[in-house]
């Protein structure tokens, strides 16, 4: 079991994502950022999509009641173990009693904490992810406060050379954020298209686990078109224009909306989109769809290596 000494700014649990359900108007909310949960659990053992800890800004204090593995991914929180600094992507063994503490995000703006074996919590749905706007999921459905105990379903304390077990690569947050155009691209201007792929956007005070609203130069419709179109199916990554500013949707969006969509962040770059802070500037760049499978496919691809090479033993 682990208990919550400090919540931080916002933890929550989270998984792959509670899928299937958006016909009934459940929204999807798991993991901002995919891969990062994916890197954690696997340095953990667990499957790429079991609930995790997901960790905002400022990261929590867990204080361990049993001897358990667990794993660290995504932004640098300077976390530390009984006041020993842990590397930012790698998994470790607590023993009872032990003190876990993160501080604010050095680089990114969300991290997990994966525990090996899994966290004990009834999944609603086929899913563990807290949907924080109905209030149900993970944790009583809600962000998680201090005193908030949680058990581990089969908690895993020894792994061999656990302490080496850290990822190789580098994990960067930087570059541009790829995106394929549609569905109603074609409600916009030339120039307007030519704005958007163009230009620096800055991401406002607006961002949270439902969207990202950016900030910058303004995106023309054609003459003939308004902003407003009949409501259609919300992905993660859709970029909506509802008066001339752009909407990244992300991971607690709604299931439908009614504003043209210029085009959709590819997958394989949500996590870019899920670790920038209010503040932070983003560049988009124009790809097809075949680009974007091509590159998704080759994200998956270095995800099953690592998984065979942490299987061999070769990271540890």
């Amino acid at each position: 079991m682990i208990e919550i000494q400090r919540p931080g700014l916002l933890t929550t649990v989270q998984d792959g994502g509670r899928k299937g359900y958006q016909a009934y108007g459940v929204p999807v909310c798991g993991a901002m950022d995919w891969l990062s949960l994916a890197r954690a659990n696997l340095l953990a053992g667990n499957a790429w999509d079991e609930a995790a800890l997901e960790i905002t800004g400022l990261g929590p204090a867990v204080q361990f009641s049993e001897s358990c593995a667990f794993a660290l991914a995504g932004a640098d929180f300077s976390a530390a173990l009984n006041g020993r600094p842990l590397a930012a992507h790698g998994a470790y063994l607590a023993h009872r009693g032990d003190l876990l503490e993160l501080g604010a995000a050095r680089n990114g703006f969300r991290g997990y904490i994966a525990f090996s074996g899994g966290m004990d919590l009834p999944e609603i749905m086929e899913s563990r992810s807290t949907c924080l706007s109905a209030q149900f999921g993970g944790f009583e459905g809600r962000a998680l406060k201090k005193g908030d105990r949680i058990g581990l379903r089969a908690p895993q304390f020894w792994l061999r050379g656990l302490p080496k077990r850290q990822l190789r690569e580098n994990c960067s947050f930087e570059g541009p954020v790829r995106v394929v155009p549609g569905p109603q691209d074609g409600c916009f201007s030339q120039a307007g298209l030519e704005t958007f792929f163009s230009s620096e956007y800055r991401l406002g005070s607006q961002c949270d686990r439902m969207g990202c609203r950016l900030e910058g130069a303004n995106i023309a419709l054609k003459e003939s078109c308004s902003p407003n179109i009949l409501s259609d199916g919300v992905v993660m990554g859709s970029i909506q224009v509802p008066n001339g500013q752009p909407i990244v949707m992300m991971a607690d969006r709604q299931t439908t909306g009614g504003y043209v969509k210029l085009g959709t962040v590819i997958s394989a770059d949500l996590p870019l989109m899920a670790q920038k802070r209010p503040g932070d500037k983003v560049r988009f760049t124009c790809v097809t769809v075949q680009e974007a499978q091509q590159i998704r496919l080759q994200c998956l691809r270095r995800l099953r290596n690592l998984e065979q090479e942490l299987e061999r033993g070769d990271l540890w």
